[in-house]
């Protein structure tokens, strides 16, 4: 059984060798008409000097051996003849090239009747009978000390109608790495905005980024930024009755607040700004910043009064107006606050019932959503801690220990019983150096001189800020330090507006207006 084995795969192999080298073979034979006076030998070039011609001399012929192509000087009488030759393994006058012209401009330049053809009809995006134009960016960075990084940008518009009736309009701008806007010029481009708009008789629907601007009643007047719903619908009943109803409901993408405060002799800034809730770093929305310098409103610009810096959230002013220690400054602006999702509906209905008599009623509410913390988790403790301080935001200051265990490089501080200069019980923490169980992670807050417990240790040679306890006043019981191991929990709040307002015209030089407002405002 071994042996036929052996014989059967020498036999195998015997004949793969004889197929697969007669595969390979350059030697051609073959017979050929002789009538006429070119004849195409080959479809691969033929090697110099290997071509024959039985029982015909070569001075009868000639042979283009890169083409191999035969052409007779004097043709033979016969219509046969039979030819012998090896061919090269290419074919030489064959054009030879990696990528087409074409193909190129199509991979890397989209095609020149795409991009550069004003006159074409073709567009990168086809949406039909709608207008549309914009631009579609890819960028590719790198460094010696980066990664590669792939960014890309949107900048599309639309214009047309849905269908015969319905107009739609739409903005869509997108960059992978948002982009604020520098505050130094009196006109801001805005950027990562999705604005789409329709359109039909007297009714209109904005959905995606919008900006709301209430300035028509005493009581409600405000700016927000918002990202959701807004429908407008005005219809007339008749000749003098008419109604105009807006309706928003979107997500508000921050929170208002008012900084006043008054100005430094000599001082242009940078002023930095503080949110809502104390808070020293945030980012203040592109374009929200109101300010006003002794009830003035000043202009954004480095050619104006004022230049802002949105990131940092920090004003400085331009020598157009000198800052003193006698000018109030106050500054509105809204900034991106995260820690609950925030919510707003907004109401108007404005009535004319009459050439004389038009009335007004608006709605607004503003609220965070308890049970949808974004940036800050609470605990179920610290929940409890929140319900239990009502709306003395004030003390929603709550203990920032946390357990943690020792390693090189950290601050962490024991728990110890003492006994202060007023023979009162306390526990305080103390910062340590050893290994040992039970050591805490602290955060301080700066509560302001006179209002905590504890101040900077000027003398520990940590690599970091360490705080040290010190006992109140032992004759007036004042506290006599600046930082608290605690940290500030923002409640959620609620805020709601009623406003109704009415104009009377009496006569053509006499009129009455009256505008009453009903307000709610829940810190906690």
């Amino acid at each position: 059984m071994p042996v036929i084995r052996v014989i059967f795969l020498f036999f195998l192999f015997f004949n793969t060798r004889i197929v697969f080298s007669q595969s390979l073979s350059n030697l051609r034979q073959k017979l050929i008409e002789t009538q006429s006076n070119q004849i195409k030998i080959d479809t691969l070039s033929i090697e110099p000097l290997s071509f024959s011609i039985k029982g015909i001399p070569g001075s009868d012929y000639t042979i283009d051996y890169a083409s191999s192509v035969l052409k007779w000087i004097r043709k033979p009488t016969k219509d046969l003849v039979e030819i012998r030759y090896r061919v090269l393994s290419i074919y030489l006058p064959a054009e030879t090239k990696r990528m087409s012209f074409d193909s190129v401009l199509n991979r890397f330049s989209i095609g020149q009747s795409r991009l550069t053809n004003s006159s074409s009809n073709q567009k990168p995006f086809d949406f039909g009978k709608i207008n549309s134009n914009g631009s579609l960016g890819r960028s590719l960075s790198f460094g010696n000390k980066q990664d590669a990084v792939f960014n890309s940008s949107l900048n599309l518009q639309l214009n047309g109608y849905i269908g015969d009736s319905i107009l739609i309009a739409a903005a869509i701008s997108d960059n992978n790495i948002p982009i604020q806007p520098d505050g130094n010029t009196q006109n801001l481009n805005e950027f990562d905005q999705v604005y789409i708009q329709f359109t039909k008789n007297k009714w209109k629907l904005n959905l995606g980024d919008f900006d709301l601007r209430q300035n028509d009643m005493y009581f409600m007047n405000f700016y927000k930024r918002l990202q959701g719903v807004s429908f407008l619908s005005e219809d007339s009943i008749s000749s003098k009755f008419r109604n105009k109803i807006n309706l928003n409901a979107a997500i508000a993408k921050g929170k208002f607040t008012r900084n006043v405060f008054q100005g430094e002799e000599g001082n242009q800034g940078p002023y930095r700004l503080k949110g809502a809730n104390q808070e020293l770093f945030f980012i203040v929305l592109a374009g929200t910043e109101r300010i006003y310098i002794d009830g003035v409103l000043m202009q954004r610009g480095e050619d104006q009064d004022y230049v802002i810096n949105y990131n940092t959230a920090e004003i400085t002013f331009t020598p157009n107006e000198m800052i003193t220690k006698d000018k109030r400054i106050q500054v509105e602006f809204e900034y991106a606050d995260r820690n609950y999702l925030n919510s707003q509906l907004y109401f108007k209905d404005e009535i004319q019932l009459s050439n004389k008599l038009n009335i007004k009623v608006g709605f607004f509410n503003n609220g965070d959503a308890k049970n949808s913390p974004i940036s800050q988790i609470l605990s179920p403790n610290q929940r409890q801690f929140l319900s239990s301080i009502g709306d003395n935001i004030s003390k929603a200051y709550y203990n920032s220990a946390i357990a943690d265990t020792f390693a090189i490089g950290k601050i962490l501080y024991r728990a110890v019983d003492t006994i202060d200069l007023l023979n009162r019980k306390d526990t305080v923490y103390v910062y340590e150096r050893n290994r040992l169980d039970g050591l805490y992670s602290l955060s301080f807050t700066d509560l302001g001189d006179g209002e905590a417990d504890y101040i900077l240790d000027q003398s520990s040679s940590s690599n970091g800020q360490v705080f040290k306890w010190i006992s109140p006043d032992p004759v007036t019981g004042k506290k006599r330090g600046r930082f608290d191991p605690s940290v500030l929990l923002v409640t959620p709040k609620n805020q709601q507006l009623l406003s109704i307002a009415t104009d009377w015209n009496l006569s053509k030089r006499s009129s009455l207006s009256t505008d009453i407002a009903f307000s709610n405002y829940n810190v906690n």
